[in-house]
């Protein structure tokens, strides 16, 4: 549904085939099974250990002598297998699915809109040509007053079509629309190179087909591969190959930085030398200590403007260096962050179930409640606070404000603690969750408040 919310605009218009409607709804679940997968397992969790507590069978159990840690022993050992299915399923699964979804996405989004020429309105979606029909009838193919400026030939409005009527249908292919036009009138504006010479030829017809192609229109399939250097599409050997890289690249990006250098203009001989950035400003920084004066004023007069044109396009071409290393030194930053955001993504959303397991089955013993009421409320707000510093934490990622490995593992820091708090609630059979502590708690408030006004009437 946020699929269709977001992308309503460009699928509707274009003629596109269910077909390609499917598919692309197909690919779009498939990404969106890594979030789909911890929910419904949180879910399946609360209500399984809810209605085992309501019908009383987790007391029978430990009664029995079967701690509550122990029995959750084998649905953990099942947990850690969906895990491990759903770290191949994002590993494997998912950049296949991405490549599909947004390369199929890229066409749809790209595709023209089918051509609608509607009465009394310009149209001018076939390129070259401006058409207006006065009318149309019932059937929707006879069409009267037409009017069609052609500019085809990138000259301007020098061709204008009139017809009373004619019909429009298009080829049998579906590659062209087809204007039979009846009773018109063609003029063309001519001229001759060179020379003022303007010419009009005025033609009349009885009948004439004017054939519009079409084949802009239809829906084409681009080649996959070029969107397959996309940071969504590899998995996690190929993401830990692109760090690798992308950190070696830094490294030379900031060596060529420290060893840029720039031509330094000797004016006494006309000789030039290429000086490093670090020699210069050494050069520079002695020179200063050695000379009281600016540099300038120990150049002689017919010789500084000279010394001053070329120092400035010697600090214009350090100046274009630095700031072309600079602009491929926050790119590779980028796409080096991206990298790394997207290799701890793998992870995080695969171990999210055992992570929302540890807090649904404890909550399920907890609530005692089971069925689709009490269960899906507690797994819809669990998820919620999930979902929401999951985003908060790729964000802090992405504006560099922690690092990647801690803005990705954001929720797991938030919530571990208190799966853990829950799971031994729920071993020490404790009633947070149930009304009658709350009524239990307020009786104890309200006995001990007239206590201590006593208490404190007493002492004054």
């Amino acid at each position: 549904m946020q699929f269709f919310w977001l992308y309503m605009d460009e699928l509707i218009g274009k003629g596109i085939e269910i077909w390609t409607i499917v598919q692309l709804l197909v690919y779009m679940s498939a990404t969106l099974v890594p979030l789909a997968l911890p929910l419904s397992l949180l879910l399946a969790s609360i209500m399984t250990f809810g209605n085992m507590g309501e019908n009383f069978e987790l007391v029978a159990i430990k009664s029995s002598g079967i701690s509550f840690l122990r029995f959750m022993r084998p649905l953990f050992i099942f947990i850690l297998f969906m895990c491990g299915l759903a770290f191949l399923f994002n590993n494997n699964v998912i950049p296949v699915a991405n490549l599909k979804a947004l390369s199929l996405l890229y066409d749809v989004r790209n595709a023209k809109p089918a051509l609608n020429i509607k009465p009394d309105q310009f149209n001018n979606e076939i390129q070259g040509y401006s058409i207006r029909v006065g009318s149309k009838d019932e059937d929707g193919n006879t069409i009267h007053d037409i009017m069609i400026y052609d500019h085809s030939d990138m000259m301007g409005n020098n061709k204008v079509i009139l017809a009373k009527e004619g019909k429009m249908m298009a080829s049998p292919d579906k590659q062209s629309l087809i204007f039979k036009l009846t009773d018109g009138w063609r003029y063309e504006e001519g001229y001759t190179r060179g020379t003022l010479d303007m010419t009009q030829t005025r033609m009349h017809f009885a009948h004439w087909d004017k054939v519009f192609d079409l084949s802009a229109f239809k829906f084409t399939r681009n080649n996959e591969d070029l969107f397959k250097n996309a940071y969504q599409m590899y998995n996690v050997s190929q993401l830990s190959q692109q760090i690798d890289s992308l950190a070696r690249m830094k490294v030379r990006n900031m060596n060529s930085i420290r060893s840029l250098s720039i031509p330094f203009v000797t004016v006494g001989n006309g000789t030039q030398e290429s000086l490093r950035l670090d020699t210069l400003l050494a050069t520079a920084h002695a020179r200063t200590l050695k000379y009281d004066s600016s540099f300038v004023q120990l150049v002689d007069d017919s010789e500084k403007t000279v010394v001053v044109s070329a120092v400035l396009n010697n600090l214009r071409n350090m100046k274009a260096q630095v700031d072309n290393v600079t602009m491929n030194r926050k790119f590779d930053d980028d796409n080096y962050l991206k990298y790394e955001i997207e290799w701890h993504r793998k992870f995080t959303l695969s171990f999210a179930c055992v992570l929302l397991f540890l807090i649904g089955a404890p909550l399920g013993a907890i609530i005692r409640k089971g069925g689709l009421g009490m269960p899906l409320v507690f797994a819809v707000v669990f998820f919620m606070v999930f979902h929401i510093f999951n985003i908060i934490g790729e964000k802090l990622a992405k504006s560099v404000a922690v690092a990647p490995w801690l803005g990705m593992w954001l929720s797991t820091i938030v919530l571990l603690p208190l799966a853990i708090w829950l799971v031994v609630s729920a071993r020490n059979d404790a009633q947070i969750f149930t009304k009658e502590w709350y009524i239990r708690l307020w009786r104890r408030i309200k006995y001990w408040i007239p206590l201590k006004k006593n208490e404190i009437g007493a002492v004054a």
